[in-house]
């Protein structure tokens, strides 16, 4: 690490162990442009928006510089200034101009920009040949004449998905992001995951929106039209409304929801509560028989695409229970099912999710009966607070109010399945045989919790020592994959999430870094603290429902068998 003085436009800032210039001089309080540079991803260096003027009158990419004991440099000169306007103007004139109609107006990066840096003209023509833009996968779109190479979504796919799904192509003034063979991105081994959209700073690729959908299932008076809210939802969506990260917005998102127009509003922290009495139920009765282990989780769709398409001789090892928000569904249409010949109104099923791959999850044939889907639509979060802006809501001035009953009541363990080992946790507070409030804050400090890549804890269920697992980011459960079939290591239970973070840290998201993940965590922990009911087991309408709409097809309603490959 190392340590020393700059002088960035004669102020003088120290740094330490700081792994560039740029971020000494974002230390300084500068907000040096740039499009290319994530901190969380390799640096690239090709935007060069983030230039700076040595002390010779030389200029370099200060995301690639390395700080220095009494380096000089400055940020704005009028040498800088031109050359960032030259680069503007170039991006602007290879670029599709309809920022009016874009999915990203308002928040693209390189609109914010030509406003910044007073960009009121483009001198140079647009030369490009038009190109179709891609609608084939379920989750995103993909428009590359909004592509202004950046590589962001080639590096966010590679380096933390493990993918590889896009990259780029040709060369010079040809060159072009694009799956291999420029495959449309349903032909590929996209998980859906969503995170290429989520890092990408314009318009080129972007979540598929099902709001006009769902605004047409509200209007239509022959439907009854129910929304789940996901746990993550509630500690990220304030940020679109200028609330701080990890504050928990749930009560104030039920009372706009029903402003918009929903019949009714519901938690999808029930469908966590049955995930949990399933999932824990899955794995004693695989410990009575011997495995097979590990147990891999199901609830996120993103990796168990992953595991069908690269890992088919794991899928066993795929827990069948369905994602809480299939239970939920399946369990909610179930409920209305009887009511719909007497009021005539056809039962339609909106979930608020964070994820971009829960719209390929919801589509899959394996979630329909007789062709009716259990999920009927899928907002993310962006969705949600695109709504509720439409109707003019100031969501901050909104009193708040409570999820509706029967599917309402969720308890603290289902809340935390939005964190990164919050599943995990949920399932070993229903496995330990002690259920008082002190092992309950040991629980805390298993090893569970936090933002380390792989964690590990030891529980122990009737003598036996359970090893657990939680990892997140694909790539790092692909390696931790790796070292479990060289039998470097051996766990009874995996949790996986394809996304950084977890759930708070979902396409479907606002965007934000690892900051902001942790306090969308926090602000989940918060509200399992908060929370009267701890354990899915104590909550009573978990034992209503598996007394009630659940007691002659249980199973049919909350697991389901994966094998595909296609998910078709």
């Amino acid at each position: 690490m190392s340590k020393g003085i700059m002088y960035i436009d004669d102020q003088r800032v120290e740094f330490d162990g700081e792994k560039n210039v740029l971020a000494v001089i974002r230390k300084a309080g500068i907000d040096m442009p740039t499009f290319c540079y994530y901190s969380e991803l390799s640096t690239y260096g090709a935007c060069r928006m983030c230039v700076v003027e040595n002390e010779w009158g030389g200029i370099d990419a200060s995301c690639s510089m390395q700080p220095k004991d009494g380096m000089r440099i400055k940020t704005n000169t009028l040498k800088l200034r031109k050359h960032r306007k030259m680069i503007l103007e170039l991006l602007l004139a290879a670029h599709c101009r309809d920022c009016t109609t874009c999915d990203k107006n308002g928040k693209c990066k390189l609109q914010e920009l030509a406003k910044q840096f007073g960009i009121t003209r483009v001198r140079f023509n647009d030369t490009r040949e038009e190109m179709e833009p891609d609608n084939s996968s379920p989750a995103i779109v993909r428009n590359p004449n909004k592509c202004i190479l950046c590589g962001d979504c080639v590096r966010v796919c590679s380096e933390i998905q493990g993918m590889g799904v896009l990259d780029f192509a040709f060369r010079g003034s040809r060159l072009q992001v694009m799956p291999a063979f420029n495959r449309k991105m349903s032909e590929t081994n996209c998980i859906s995951c969503g995170q290429c959209a989520a890092v990408c700073p314009t318009g080129a690729i972007t979540i598929k929106k099902d709001i006009d959908k769902v605004w047409e299932a509200i209007y239509d008076k022959k439907k009854r039209v129910i929304v789940q809210i996901a746990p993550a939802v509630r500690v990220a969506l304030g940020e679109e409304f200028g609330l701080p990260a990890g504050e928990n917005v749930l009560g104030k998102l039920v009372a706009a929801l029903k402003m918009v127009g929903f019949d009714h509003v519901y938690d999808t922290t029930l469908g966590a509560d049955l995930t949990v009495m399933e999932e824990s139920k899955e794995f004693l009765k695989r410990l009575e028989n011997g495995g097979p282990f590990p147990m891999f989780t199901s609830c996120c769709p993103a990796w168990v695409r992953y595991i069908e398409t690269q890992k088919p001789e794991m899928l066993e090892n795929i827990s069948s229970c369905k994602s809480p928000m299939q239970m939920f569904g399946a369990t909610a249409k179930e409920h209305y099912r009887s009511m719909e010949s007497v009021d005539e109104k056809e039962t339609i099923v909106v979930a608020i999710m964070p994820c971009t791959a829960k719209k390929y999850e919801a589509a899959r044939e394996e979630f329909q009966k007789n062709g009716i889907r259990d999920i009927d639509y899928v907002l993310t979060t962006q969705e949600a607070a695109a709504m509720i802006k439409e109707c003019g809501i100031v969501l901050d001035e909104l009193e708040n109010e409570t999820p509706g009953m029967p599917f309402g009541m969720g308890s603290g363990a289902g809340v935390i399945f939005g964190a990164t080992g919050g599943v995990a946790e949920a399932v070993i507070r229903r496995c330990v045989p002690k259920k008082d409030s002190k092992t309950l804050k040991e629980l805390e400090f298993c090893g569970v919790r936090g933002m380390d890549y792989v964690k590990e804890a030891s529980i122990d269920v009737d003598g036996r020592e359970i090893k657990i697992a939680v990892v997140h980011g694909l790539k790092n459960a692909q390696e931790l994959i790796k070292k479990i079939e060289n039998k470097e290591v051996y766990y009874d239970l995996i949790e996986v999430m394809a996304c950084k973070g977890g759930c708070v840290g979902g396409a479907g998201q606002p965007f934000g870094q690892t900051d902001k993940k942790i306090k969308r965590a926090e602000g989940l922990y918060n509200a399992d603290r908060l929370s009267q009911i701890k354990r899915s087991e104590e909550n009573p309408m978990v034992m209503s429902l598996y007394n009630g709409v659940l007691k002659k097809n249980k199973h049919e309603l909350l697991h389901v068998h994966y094998g595909n490959g296609d998910g078709k």
